[in-house]
């Protein structure tokens, strides 16, 4: 039975009632074997499934698989790796709303799709608007333009309790505006933005585009990006899905796409481009002036990393085949034990917006020294991370449970966190 065959079959036995921890048990936990002999051999509770997505058994079979093509066909394994790359771009389709696979553009980091929206703005410095809560990547990618001249940022800063508000977004939005980049959740504290409907809605007014970044919520939120509006979506795999480090992607809409040819001056069109993105890739023909392929085949680049799409199929697949409505219930309930567990030991819990709903797939412990906290964590065999508050201060312990982590082991981690943090409190 094939790897695809093997998660289809496994989710199938679940069944399509709300998922329970003894079905989860029974019939997903075989997926991740490996993983769950190293958690049993280190004693470790592994709660940074928000930063590094534990990968199931068939992630090294599903990356055999494309290495065996390779031996065994050599340059014929082309065919099958390029099915694999439009398989890839079908589920990232899916999992995010999209109609169009085509318009789901793999890349390397969500920074390279950001670059590649940049760059095929047909202003030389276009001016953009962010929130100050933005990834690290994102942000620094923005301050580079900005430093070298290529792009004007104004940054929307959060309030005191770290909190962005859509509306103040939407004031920063005015007429010369060209892309607003905003998250769909707040990689730092989870908050997911409430009302950014409105903040496109009001970028359209004025002829402004918006690129959502989905990293915290693709594969956590039921999405769709269609009915969103938002003129380009990043987001990888490196999380929530499974995919490990490499496998991330750009979505666009159809305000973003043309038909094949020259592109119009003044429409947008990539520059981070190479062979692929022709429209005959395969004829070796060179004209004076640049002919794209049509939709989102434009915006591929040269000859593609194969790899990333087998090392993302199993994780992408499970997902799918279980549903991200069902897994967003089940983490939720999650969440609400683990909080419950902390609260009862005396170790307080965060929410940025009010209501767990309104958050993504972790929770905050606040923390004057994250690192040391997550050190100290560590040590206590509970492995997580840790975010500054976007405010300033404080630090946030990041926890996030997932399909592996059992009611008894959140117990466990519960009392180990409150071993490490109250005697950190009380020191």
């Amino acid at each position: 039975m094939c790897t695809i065959e093997t998660i289809r079959a496994a989710v199938e036995r679940v069944g399509s009632a709300a998922l329970n921890e003894p079905a989860v048990v029974e019939h997903l936990h075989p997926l991740f074997s490996r993983v769950l002999k190293r958690d049993a051999r280190t004693n470790e509770i592994y709660l940074a499934n928000h930063s590094l997505g534990r990968p199931l058994d068939a992630s090294s079979q599903d990356v055999q698989e494309a290495m065996d093509l390779w031996y065994a066909d050599m340059d014929g394994a082309w065919g099958p790796w390029l099915d694999e790359r439009d398989a890839y771009r079908a589920r990232i389709a899916r999992l995010i709303g999209r109609a169009d696979p085509k318009a789901v553009v793999p890349k390397s980091s969500a920074a390279q799709g950001l670059r590649a929206v940049l760059n095929a703005l047909p202003s030389e410095c276009p001016r953009v608007v962010a929130t100050g809560g933005e990834f690290d990547s994102i942000d620094f990618v923005l301050r580079a333009y900005a430093h070298r001249g290529k792009a004007r940022v104004s940054y929307v800063p959060c309030g005191q309790n770290a909190r962005f508000d859509a509306d103040e977004i939407v004031k920063r939005i005015e007429p010369g505006t060209e892309l607003v980049v905003v998250s769909r959740v707040i990689f730092s504290t989870g908050q997911l933005l409430g009302g950014i409907e409105r903040v496109i809605v009001r970028a359209h007014q004025i002829g402004a585009r918006v690129l959502v970044d989905a990293y915290h919520s693709a594969g956590v939120l039921p999405e769709s990006m269609d009915d969103l509006g938002c003129d380009a979506m990043i987001g990888g795999n490196y999380k929530y899905t499974r995919g490990m480090a490499g496998a991330c992607w750009l979505a666009l809409a159809d305000s973003m796409l043309g038909p094949a040819g020259v592109p119009e001056p003044d429409g947008p069109a990539s520059v981070d481009t190479g062979w692929f993105a022709k429209a005959e890739p395969f004829a070796y023909r060179r004209s004076d002036l640049p002919e794209y392929a049509a939709g989102g085949d434009a915006w591929l680049e040269a000859t593609p990393p194969i790899l990333t799409y087998y090392q993302a199929r199993a994780g992408l697949e499970l997902t799918l085949a279980l549903g991200v409505d069902r897994l967003r219930a089940y983490t939720l309930g999650q969440l609400a034990f683990l909080r419950e567990a902390l609260h009862d030991r005396g170790v307080p819990t965060r929410l940025i917006d009010g209501s767990p709903e309104a958050h993504g797939n972790y929770l905050l412990i606040p923390a004057d020294d994250g690192p040391d906290a997550t050190a100290r964590l560590k040590q206590a065999g509970v492995n997580s991370d840790a975010r500054p508050s976007p405010a300033g201060s404080p630090w946030f312990v990041r926890l996030c449970p997932d399909l592996l982590n059992t009611q008894d082991q959140l117990l466990e981690a519960a009392e180990r966190v409150a071993g490490v943090l109250s005697a950190s409190r009380a020191g």
